[in-house]
């Protein structure tokens, strides 16, 4: 059995894959691990990062979709009147764009290393971008 890790700036925390709760998503995001990318901070929706991906399309649609991700859990938003992001929260958050409120598809949740989720989140608002990569070993 593999696992799911999540290296984050200096950070490292394990995870799990919601696969009984959004097995899309999880299907799809593991068909582009490694997946690398940059962690900026969220503009509209509080305490996360996000990972903007443009126009990138999973071949996802909603399911266990959330607007109030919990500190640790991951969500996959698929597009559609926003761009795709995946989003990180380290703390409160109301997942939202420019156009107004927006859910997301919780398909990851940390499950170690959390004393160090809210270090890396305000590491990434005032030092800006961070390397992000999901791997499973």
């Amino acid at each position: 059995m593999s696992k799911l890790i999540v290296r984050a700036g200096e950070f490292t925390f394990d995870a799990r894959f919601e696969e009984q709760l959004a097995p899309k998503t999880v299907a799809a995001f593991r068909k582009a691990m490694p997946f690398e990318s940059q962690a900026i901070h969220v503009r509209w929706s509080g305490e996360g990062v996000w990972m903007p991906l443009g126009d990138l399309d999973f071949g996802v649609s909603y399911e266990n979709h959330t607007s109030y991700p919990a500190p640790g859990q991951i969500i996959l938003y698929p597009g559609g009147i926003s761009e795709t992001e995946i989003l990180l929260a380290y703390g409160g958050v109301h997942f939202a764009s420019k156009m107004g409120q927006l859910a997301g598809n919780h398909f990851i949740t940390l499950t170690s290393g959390l004393e160090n989720l809210t270090i890396f989140g305000k590491t990434v608002l005032w030092k800006g971008a961070q390397k992000i990569r999901f791997e499973e070993v």
